[in-house]
């Protein structure tokens, strides 16, 4: 595989990091999933914000030259150098220049983009539960796909442990925040809820679009608020989202079974929204 590693291309095998990379020592990064249909890569542009938006919070030095034009260009040569023509999965991970201990020696950044071939997988059944070992922290870095996902991972093991799909992480409130890898949203009696910001969950691009998609929709009503745990067990559906599969129903949470009329028809919105 070829890696693009600040704009130049490099075997796999070639990329090294070094013992001061702040990524590894403190979780000074961020990362992006991007998902290419033959070639085209969806919702570039706002991917491409709020990756420039977070480095900003994060007080990194962007360089003059990154801009959208050289992040859709960079982006679309690894896909060409690995021979990725249909679907693809695009992981591009931000780091700050290594040195330094908690200050860092430089504010400026580093950054990688890999690329994987990507299929979405049809679940027949897609069963959750809660995770509750760990909670999210609420506030704006909760927002961010910052490189440090230790809590994701621990509900992903716990997940593979117990045959669950996928679980959901609740914040220091104890309410529903977002699943291991999604955004998730709840239906009942036609209206759609799905956690608001404040509650701890990425900025999903896919959520975004979801809620603007909605509101101009109309069919169903959509609120940001928060969402207890019990009521997964009172919803009529239940819907994960991210920028890789789109929109994912959830068929079982415990002895609770669920429709999926109205996954459907945001995931038919949203692929409209593509064309």
């Amino acid at each position: 595989m070829m890696l693009n590693f600040n704009g130049r291309l490099i075997p796999e095998n070639e990329f090294k990091l070094q013992n001061t990379n702040r990524a590894f020592k403190y979780g000074d990064g961020l990362f992006d999933t991007l998902k290419s249909e033959k070639g085209k890569i969806s919702y570039l542009e706002d991917h491409y914000f709020r990756l420039m938006a977070s480095m900003r919070m994060l007080r990194m030095d962007i360089p003059m030259n990154f801009t959208l034009s050289f992040y859709e260009e960079a982006i679309k040569k690894t896909l060409e150098a690995n021979k990725i023509s249909g679907n693809g999965r695009i992981r591009v991970t931000v780091f700050r220049k290594d040195g330094g201990f908690y200050l860092p020696e430089d504010l400026g950044i580093n950054f990688l983009i890999e690329v994987y071939p990507f299929e979405v997988k049809i679940d027949d059944i897609y069963e959750i539960e809660l995770y509750k070992d760990f909670p999210v922290t609420t506030g704006l870095l909760g927002t961010l796909k910052t490189t440090n996902r230790l809590i994701n991972v621990l509900a992903g093991i716990y997940a593979d442990e117990n045959e669950y799909d996928n679980c959901i992480l609740l914040n220091d409130k104890k309410n529903v925040a977002e699943a291991i890898n999604a955004n998730i949203f709840i239906v009942k009696n036609g209206t759609v809820s799905t956690p608001s910001l404040s509650e701890g969950c990425v900025k999903g691009i896919i959520r975004m679009k979801i809620i603007q998609l909605l509101k101009k929709d109309r069919t169903y009503r959509i609120e940001e608020r928060e969402i207890s745990p019990f009521e997964l067990m009172h919803a009529d559906e239940v819907f994960l989202t991210n920028s890789l599969f789109g929109v994912k129903s959830v068929t079982k949470f415990r002895k609770k079974d669920y429709k999926n009329e109205a996954g459907m028809y945001v995931s038919n919105l949203l692929e409209k929204d593509q064309l």
